[in-house]
């Protein structure tokens, strides 16, 4: 404890400061209990956080221009026509973006399929309109499969913590090897006459990509030379 006034050091229970004969406290005022800032039992209320702000904000902007859109298509169409595939795409645009800051803890293993399944609802929405017929035999099969690839190397991404480079490298393999059953759907559900065989060139280039990554996986002087060259 401190004097107020000169600032000497007391002893625990002074009478007065040795220096100015300053009291430094006074006994015989006794401390009144100060008034209560609410009533009790009663508290205000909790105001909206900054992501509840930002939730609320850019939900709002997401169903503003669907909102307007189908009140224009309603209008001058007199049904749904246009209209849909504007609302189907700001809502596959919204699952990514906005749909995980709903949640806690942000999981993208969780919300990276959701993506998907927004995606292949989306075209099956579109597939339906148009009367193609083109989801079961296309869409359906290569969203699916690029979804499973995507979230597999989510889930190892997230949940392993070395062997980065053989995930990236069998994922760039798998995509790879689908190019030609790609192709082929689209051949079988577009009536293609001739086998183009593009799908070959990015099988090469993707096997050859996944290669070097698995390759420099396991040679460990060749992943260091790589890391020095490129400051990794």
């Amino acid at each position: 404890m401190y004097c107020i006034k000169c600032g000497v050091k007391l002893a625990d229970a002074p009478n007065a400061c040795p220096l100015c004969g300053t009291v430094p406290y006074h006994p015989e005022i006794t401390c009144q209990e100060s008034e209560r800032l609410y009533p009790e039992h009663r508290y205000p209320a909790s105001q909206l956080s900054p992501k509840g702000a930002l939730i609320v904000t850019t939900t709002v902007l997401f169903l503003l221009p669907i909102l307007i859109t189908l009140l224009c298509d309603l209008q001058f169409n007199g049904g749904v026509t246009w209209s849909g595939y504007v609302s189907g795409a700001l809502v596959v645009m919204y699952v990514p973006l906005m749909l995980p800051w709903w949640f806690r803890r942000r999981n993208p293993v969780i919300f990276v399929p959701c993506t998907f399944v927004a995606v292949g609802l989306y075209l099956l929405y579109v597939s339906i309109v148009t009367e193609g017929g083109w989801f079961l035999s296309f869409a359906f099969p290569v969203v699916g499969t690029v979804g499973i690839i995507v979230t597999a190397v989510t889930t190892l991404m997230r949940y392993l913590t070395r062997g980065r480079l053989y995930i990236f490298g069998g994922a760039f393999i798998a995509i790879g090897g689908f190019f030609p059953v790609m192709e082929l759907l689209m051949d079988h559900t577009f009536q293609v006459e001739d086998f183009l065989g593009w799908s070959f060139y990015p099988l090469a280039a993707l096997v050859l990509l996944g290669g070097m990554l698995i390759f420099l996986a396991i040679y460990a002087p060749a992943r260091e030379t790589m890391e020095r060259k490129f400051f990794l």
